[in-house]
Parts: structure tokens; sequence; C-alpha cells
């Protein structure tokens, strides 16, 4: 798999802190993921859990399909 450049520690940041709001999938590339967590709460705070264990669990990608380095 490809390196996106995007940074797992700053999507990790992100994802904690603004992940409620859906700016963690809206700096991946999914902006259509970013704005429905947005208007959801981040999915009423599940979303944002199932997130942030995706992304500390290496889990989650960018838009394209590459890993976070």
């Amino acid at each position: 798999m490809r390196s996106s450049g995007k940074s797992f520690t700053t999507t990790l940041i992100l994802s904690i802190f603004l992940g409620g709001l859906g700016i963690d999938r809206f700096y991946l590339g999914y902006a259509l993921l970013g704005i429905l967590k947005l208007v959801t709460g981040g999915g009423f705070g599940l979303w944002w859990l199932i997130d942030i264990i995706l992304i500390a669990t290496r889990k989650m990608t960018d838009a394209q399909g590459n890993a976070l380095v």
C-alpha cells in the first residue's frame, strides 16, 4: 500500500478533538462523510468513537486507500 502523505498523528488528534465535527474525515479527503458526520454530531457520538479506534489501530486510510504515515 502506498503512503498518502497524510499524518497518522495529525489524523488521530483531529479525530479526538474535532471528530464530532467531521474534521478528521475532511482531512482524509472524505468530504461527503465529513458533512454527514458534521450534521449528525459525529454519528451521535458512536461514529466519532469508532473512527478514533480505527485510526488508533491504523485501519483507516485516506480517500484514495493509502495508508497514513
